[in-house]
């Protein structure tokens, strides 16, 4: 099943959970290595309680975090357009629209000089979608994530392990965060 198809299936649970985690990846962006701002709303995820609660919380705690422009800045503006209602709705938009700036992000680094592909829509679409599409290994890698995390989510909805389910999503994205920040200080040593 496509990223898109797993996206339009998924309830709430897996929803706000999938764009958390999509977040949580990126989180070398905006926060220090140990930093754990997004703690509070995997905890929410499980059944949106106390989320509107939990989100004005991490938003009040990453607006102190310095974003210069760039992928920085639209992981932050994805936390900012994070609906407050844990409602299917709002949060497939949210959901469809990190997924995609996560993509954008990895993509990012996969390119040397760290510009856009001119064809970076149709790619990602195309990925998206389940069809072959030139990809680099980090996107490729954080499409498999997404996909794995949804389809965790998926199995293990409404029953006794849905807990499991998002612990597991969580690790997956510990290691996706690892991954882009191991890039990033490569990246950053080879400029010095």
């Amino acid at each position: 099943m496509s990223l898109l198809e797993l996206i339009e299936r998924a309830d709430e649970r897996a929803l706000a959970a999938g764009a958390v985690a999509c977040l949580e990846r990126c989180l070398p962006l905006l926060a220090g290595p140990d930093a754990e701002p997004l703690r509070p709303l995997w905890a929410s995820c499980e059944n949106g309680q106390d989320w509107a609660i939990r989100l004005a919380a991490v938003r009040t705690a990453m607006e102190q975090a310095s974003v210069p422009d760039g992928p920085a800045a639209l992981v932050r503006a994805m936390l900012g357009a994070a609906p407050s209602d844990f409602a299917a709705v709002p949060l497939r938009e949210w959901a469809d629209a990190c997924s995609l700036v996560a993509l954008r992000v990895h993509g990012r680094f996969d390119a040397p000089d760290g510009d856009v592909p001119a064809d970076e829509e149709d790619l990602l679409k195309a990925a998206r979608s389940g069809e072959p599409a030139a990809m680099g290994p980090l996107v490729a890698g954080e499409l498999e994530r997404q996909v794995r995390i949804l389809e965790i989510l998926a199995e293990t909805t409404g029953t006794a392990g849905s807990g499991a389910g998002l612990r597991k999503a969580l690790d997956l994205s510990t290691e996706g965060r690892r991954v882009l920040r191991a890039v990033m200080s490569r990246r950053a040593r080879g400029r010095s």
